[in-house]
């Protein structure tokens, strides 16, 4: 996608999601990611925000679709009897539904790239390989292009690659009635022309059809050696479309900063889900850019929140120059993220807080400044006698212009407060000075919100309420007078960021870390 846009074209992605799940909402990080968020308010496949990095597209609900979400449209259509009472099977009602998915992109762009999750074989993504089968008959061979990514391994102890597994993937793929134009080949190591010609004889197409995509220092390098070993060459030539020469003079520019960093700094983060890289990969992602921006090699110190509430990890903190407390759901190492807050704001070590990292910092702040000593949140302690942050039940969505309505009983799933919503700055804050505008649009995931009832006893303590919705019911942004850079924001910006284009908040917490350093 970024290949062909630096070509001058336009691009949009499609990710299908075999799993039952009707979207990844209410999934544990630990099962499959992050879960990402689009403007519209879905919630989607962590590859949206991948899709989002590399190239100008902006996901919606249409981009992800899983099994589960294929399956309820047509149980739903039988139930509303728009099968006129036929029965309802695999072969043309899913594969239909399916088609008619991936058709909706039609006439908006000039490529449309659909990414089928999973591996060929699995029993859940059979209806999905069959669809994109015959849209193959109805789209025509210049319309239509297969690539089909494999693993070839290397053995170390024998110094041998391994083809096999690319040939019995692309068999099984042959047996749906699928042959890859292209494949694209996992490896560690460098693919010789022996090999490519090996690969190319067993599944059936031409070796410069054969690239290589080898594992490299920084994801960012990967559209420069995909260009190399000319893959939007054969995408173009595969699909008879001339385009002018490609500029990768950008994604060249953002590897060698990359790469030469002039500074170096540690960046904390205390969470939930720490083992798995993946639940924080837009945060991993934007903290790199925030680094980009600022010629800066950001490491990262991921902090297990149980470790700090045990008393452990202390030392840890003293290692950071900037700590993040990021998003999340329940009450496990609440407290762990608490004192992490209270070290940054005692400490005047730059702070950054998302979502539930807000919500925590304000807990942290009416406790030990404002002197509310039972302050806690209603998600964490149902019973709190203050609750500072509480289940916000109504809001206005702009979007659909009604108000929208929730309580303890809603289902969990798409019932947050999603997607992209106003926020309007005060002057002279830290977040005016990062945006440099008066009014900015974020994406949000959260149920919980700081309480107003408390708003002007925690003003008076010293927080400052830099961002607020327009109709300054809902507070955005938090901020403290008394610290270098202290600031906790209700939405996910994180969800913003590009390496071509670093996200505010990111760029001026590594610039006030590199400070603190």
């Amino acid at each position: 996608g970024a290949l062909l846009e630096s070509r001058g074209m336009t691009v949009t992605f499609q990710k299908l999601d075999p799993y039952i799940n009707v979207d990844p909402g209410t999934m544990n990080p630990f099962q499959h990611g992050e879960v990402y968020v689009t403007d519209d308010g879905a919630e989607t496949d962590l590859d949206m925000g991948h899709y989002e990095r590399y190239t100008d597209a902006v996901m919606a609900q249409i981009n992800n679709y899983t099994s589960g979400r294929i399956y309820y449209s047509v149980i739903m259509k039988e139930r509303r009897g728009e099968y006129l009472g036929g029965t309802v099977q695999m072969i043309p009602h899913i594969t239909d539904e399916i088609k008619q998915a991936v058709m909706q992109l039609d006439g908006t762009v000039d490529v449309a790239i659909i990414e089928i999750g999973g591996t060929v074989g699995d029993i859940e993504g059979l209806p999905f390989i069959e669809a994109i089968r015959q849209l193959r008959g109805d789209l025509g061979r210049e319309y239509s292009l297969y690539i089909h990514l494999t693993l070839v391994p290397f053995i170390k102890t024998a110094g041998e690659i391994k083809t096999k597994p690319t040939q019995h993937s692309v068999k099984e793929l042959l047996a749906s009635g699928i042959q890859p134009d292209i494949l694209i080949c996992r490896t560690e190591v460098p693919l010789e022309d022996s090999i490519k010609k090996k690969i190319a004889l067993f599944c059936n197409i031409d070796a410069p059809s054969v690239i290589t995509a080898i594992d490299v220092d920084t994801i960012y390098e990967l559209p420069l050696r995909l260009h190399e070993e000319g893959a939007d060459d054969r995408i173009l030539q595969k699909l008879g479309i001339w385009t002018g020469a490609p500029n990768t003079k950008p994604w060249r520019d953002l590897v060698h900063k990359i790469k030469n960093p002039v500074h170096t700094v540690t960046i904390g983060i205390t969470g939930k889900y720490v083992e798995l890289k993946e639940a924080y990969k837009s945060l991993h992602e934007s903290l790199i850019h925030g680094g980009i921006a600022n010629d800066t090699k950001v490491e990262l110190k991921y902090i297990a929140a149980d470790d700090l509430e045990e008393g452990n990890s202390s030392a840890e903190l003293e290692q950071c120059d900037g700590i993040l407390v990021p998003g999340g759901f329940g009450s496990r190492g609440t407290e762990g993220k608490i004192r992490a807050i209270a070290y940054a704001r005692e400490n005047k070590v730059p702070f950054f807080g998302i979502c539930l990292g807000m919500q925590l910092a304000v807990v942290e702040f009416s406790r030990a400044v404002a002197g509310i000593v039972g302050a806690d949140s209603k998600e964490l302690n149902p019973a709190t006698k203050d609750p500072i942050i509480y289940l916000m039940k109504e809001w206005y969505d702009f979007r659909s212009g009604k108000t929208e309505i929730r309580d303890e009983n809603s289902n969990m799933g798409g019932t947050l407060r999603l997607g992209a919503y106003p926020c309007k700055l005060r002057e002279e804050t830290l977040a005016h000075a990062a945006y440099q505008q008066e009014e900015i649009s974020e994406r949000h995931r959260h149920r919980y919100e700081l309480n107003n009832l408390y708003r002007e006893c925690l003003e008076k303590a010293g927080l400052i309420v830099s961002g607020t919705s327009p109709d300054d019911t809902l507070v955005e942004i938090v901020e403290l007078s008394d610290h270098p850079w202290f600031l906790g924001c209700q939405f996910h910006p994180e969800f913003k960021s590009s390496p071509m284009k670093p996200h505010p908040l990111f760029r001026d917490f590594i610039k006030a870390a590199l400070s603190n350093k």
